[in-house]
């Protein structure tokens, strides 16, 4: 008996989230083909123009039209978009016209150096962060829980430019321990193989991080530290140490572990600052000197893929949470 309803369980549990994941991914599709829609629209709406937007005040009106005949900007709207989109599909982002280079090999040499940064960054954050926001949770309404709140409530609410310059005066032009500028090179190797170069921009992209993610666990630890089972366990005779190491700290990770899904498109935009500032060679720093230049193709290429994984993001965030949390089950139709 006891196997047949296990099996019953089993197989309503796989068709369960089978329906979510089908629910969840046609969800994705729909948001993703309207932000292709959205950067399409955002092309056209250039002044005078895509052709004039991306050529230049200076161009001819025969330049304009042998421009525009080239790319297809001269066909009807519905048709220039179902043309971008298959470009799209097949990984076609345009070209630039200031370095004279494809939009998407561009992108393809600098989003895995920005992973590194935004992996390591997160990796560092929630090292900190865990054991940091159960501690102030053990401790809570004492000193250390009210100066740990007060200095992550200050580290969240300074930009991430400002907190960067702090950082670069303290431990590079006062201190003299680490390099102000990020490391520099044409491949992820070389990145790697200059890990100093790597410790400012790390810390600058991940101390907000750790304002975050600390309070997501002191406040989950807090509430699993009330439940019945923490009673129980305490009842029984069960050490702390024990009922915190095997049951509060798993249950505690859950809100800690959907929010990475969320926190990855906010690592891209903080990005931006971020590798400018430390003159770090990936997408930010693209997208900066894109804006600089007005090299649009560029500029709606990193749109485009920060939007997909943002939308990326967000559905591993609902997948974890679905897996981890029984709560959530019991909202899908």
């Amino acid at each position: 008996m006891s196997t047949t309803t296990t099996a019953i369980r089993d197989s309503s549990g796989i068709r369960l989230f089978s329906w979510f994941l089908a629910k969840r991914l046609v969800q994705a599709a729909v948001v993703i083909a309207i932000v292709s829609v959205i950067v399409f629209l955002l092309l056209q709406a250039l002044p005078g123009g895509p052709a004039r937007g991306i050529l230049g005040q200076q161009a001819t009106e025969a330049q304009i039209a042998a421009f525009n005949h080239e790319q297809g900007f001269d066909l009807p709207l519905i048709q220039q978009y179902f043309n971008y989109l298959g470009q799209w599909l097949q990984g076609d982002l345009g070209r630039s016209f200031v370095m004279n280079t494809d939009v998407s090999s561009l992108i393809a040499q600098r989003l895995p150096k920005t992973m590194i940064l935004a992996v390591a960054a997160i990796v560092g954050a929630l090292l900190v962060a865990i054991p940091l926001g159960m501690t102030q949770a053990l401790r809570r309404n004492k000193a250390f829980d009210y100066v740990m709140t007060g200095l992550n409530f200050v580290v969240y609410s300074t930009p991430s430019f400002f907190l960067g310059l702090l950082l670069i005066m303290f431990f590079s032009q006062l201190l003299g321990w680490l390099p102000a500028s990020a490391p520099q090179g044409d491949t992820v190797a070389e990145i790697l193989s200059q890990p100093r170069e790597m410790v400012l921009p790390i810390l600058t992209s991940g101390l907000a991080g750790v304002a975050t993610f600390s309070r997501y666990m002191r406040s989950a630890t807090i509430d699993n530290l009330h439940e019945d089972y923490v009673r129980t366990a305490r009842a029984k005779g069960t050490p702390m140490a024990k009922v915190i190491s095997r049951h509060v700290l798993r249950n505690s990770l859950t809100p800690v572990v959907t929010m990475l899904g969320y926190y990855l498109p906010v690592m891209f935009g903080g990005a931006l600052v971020v590798e400018q500032l430390f003159n770090y060679p990936g997408m930010g720093l693209l997208f900066w000197n894109a804006a600089q230049t007005t090299d649009f193709p560029v500029l709606l290429g990193c749109v485009l893929v920060i939007s997909v994984a943002t939308v990326v993001g967000s559905l591993l965030a609902d997948i974890t949470q679905f897996i981890l949390d029984p709560r959530a089950r019991g909202g899908v139709k």
